[in-house]
């Protein structure tokens, strides 16, 4: 199922459960398509995000991948650091 499928069927079951309600068998389907929708929708914002790269009026390039890497790694360490001084 291609992600327009899956987000008309999205719809249909979301239109069905306000006119009439749903079954069990089609509210299980309905929360398993929406997770598999909100989890591509995801990856493919993420794998968008990731090329990006920003100019600075300096004329210097980030890349915005490479710095959320670093901040990412920081914080990790950060923690690390607060849970040795806390005994955790």
């Amino acid at each position: 199922m291609n992600m327009q499928e899956r987000l008309d069927r999205i719809n249909e079951l979301y239109r069905k459960s306000k006119a009439e309600g749903l079954t069990t068998a089609e509210k299980e389907e309905q929360d398993k398509l929406r997770k598999e929708y909100v989890k591509i929708f995801r990856e493919n914002l993420r794998g968008s995000l990731e090329t990006i790269k920003i100019q600075n009026p300096d004329g210097s390039i980030i890349d915005v991948k490479e710095r959320h890497d670093e901040k990412m790694r920081l914080k990790a360490e950060k923690e690390l650091e607060e849970a040795k001084k806390n005994g955790n």
